[in-house]
């Protein structure tokens, strides 16, 4: 028995030549994998004559979505009149085994001209390996299907997050910023060692490293984005940063104006949450010009440096005046070398709260705050 078809889980054909899967379903019955093989009470039958697809291919990859098409025999190719598409994630290829026998594990699509769309935020994630395999089907009129041997195995993997989805982020971060404080420094904290080793293998001046990949899963910065980490949150109290860090008990301040200023540009990056009551808002500040700034020109949505909702920089009385809102926890890396000569390294009084660390943190995927409508 056919489980209820999903109405709206593809978009409407775009051309002749391209079109959508209509009427994506996941049936109630068990199909057999890919080696050919089925349970007794499977209502499958094999026939040869349905041909195998071959050549598949994969195109127009999205963070949720991907197209699809194969090349097919022309023999009894009339009889078919639906596609079995095996999909799984590479690293848990076994997992449809654990699964309970009555819980669909296949996609069913009625046959369309191909390419077609295969979209779907609650199967489908950004930057995620996937495996995928594809069968010919004949729907016979008492319901059981005739089915063609499995094709090939393809791999691909889904993309990045879009400048779309991350103004998506960007406009969900906006609704909880809070009102704007005011900062006068940037600053980072690591161990003693780490500022020793920068003043004696690079020449006083901190290096950028590749972003890790905490936050989104797709955002398109981690592990690519070459830059440094620094914090410019203040105490409410104070106006001052803050004597406690994760990170070490060693913290570098300088100026904010020697480091975001007219000749920088700002573009936002992520936000998130680590199962917290509080949130994170990535910023990325970097040289026009710049590497940096030619990175994130292409992949993130750019913020104006007077007036945005996280971090600005605005001239009062030939005085650069600088604020930072008040509720999200921002983390602002720079696309540049930083030397040390142009701030202080001083220790801190506070405590090292290694809870706070956002190091390769995992984004809570259930958050209604931080997450948007596509794959996590």
């Amino acid at each position: 028995m056919e489980a209820p078809r999903l109405a709206h889980t593809m978009s409407s054909p775009t051309s002749p030549c391209e079109e959508v899967i209509k009427n994506l379903s996941l049936e109630a019955i068990q199909l057999c994998d890919r080696d050919g093989n089925k349970s007794q009470d499977s209502g499958i039958a094999e026939m040869e004559e349905l041909p195998v697809p071959h050549n598949i291919k994969i195109s127009n990859i999205t963070c949720d979505s991907f197209k699809i098409s194969w090349d097919m025999d022309s023999k009894s190719k009339d009889r078919i009149t639906h596609y079995f598409i095996d999909l799984n994630k590479k690293e848990n290829k076994n997992s449809n085994k654990f699964k309970h026998k009555d819980v669909p594990t296949k996609l069913v699509a009625k046959a369309v001209p191909l390419p077609m769309t295969v979209r779907g935020h609650w199967f489908l994630s950004p930057r995620t390996e996937y495996t995928v395999a594809v069968q010919t089907a004949s729907k016979q009129v008492d319901g059981d299907y005739v089915v063609s041997e499995w094709s090939e195995i393809i791999e691909f993997c889904t993309a990045d997050y879009s400048k779309v989805h991350l103004t998506q982020l960007l406009e969900k971060a906006e609704v909880i910023a809070g009102r704007m404080l005011k900062l006068s420094v940037f600053y980072r904290n690591q161990h003693r060692e780490y500022f020793d080793y920068v003043r004696e293998h690079h020449g006083n001046a901190m290096q950028p490293s590749v972003k890790d990949n905490s936050g989104s899963h797709g955002s398109p910065i981690s592990g690519k984005l070459e830059g440094i980490f620094f914090s410019c949150n203040t105490e409410f109290n104070t106006g001052k940063p803050p004597q406690d860090s994760p990170y070490g008990r060693y913290r570098f301040e300088i100026a904010a104006e020697k480091l975001f200023n007219p000749n920088t540009n700002l573009y936002f990056g992520d936000f998130y949450c680590m199962y917290t009551a509080y949130h994170y808002v990535i910023l990325v500040i970097a040289p026009v010009g710049s590497p940096g700034d030619e990175f994130c020109k292409q992949r993130l949505p750019q913020l104006n440096i007077k007036d945005n909702k996280f971090l600005t920089c605005n001239e009062e009385d030939g005085v650069m005046v600088y604020h930072h809102a008040q509720d999200v926890i921002l983390e602002v890396i720079y696309t540049d070398p930083v030397d040390l000569s142009l701030g202080t390294v001083a220790e801190i009084t506070g405590h090292q709260l290694m809870s706070l660390s956002t190091a390769n943190a995992k984004k809570d995927p259930s958050c209604k705050t931080c997450n948007i409508s596509v794959g996590r």
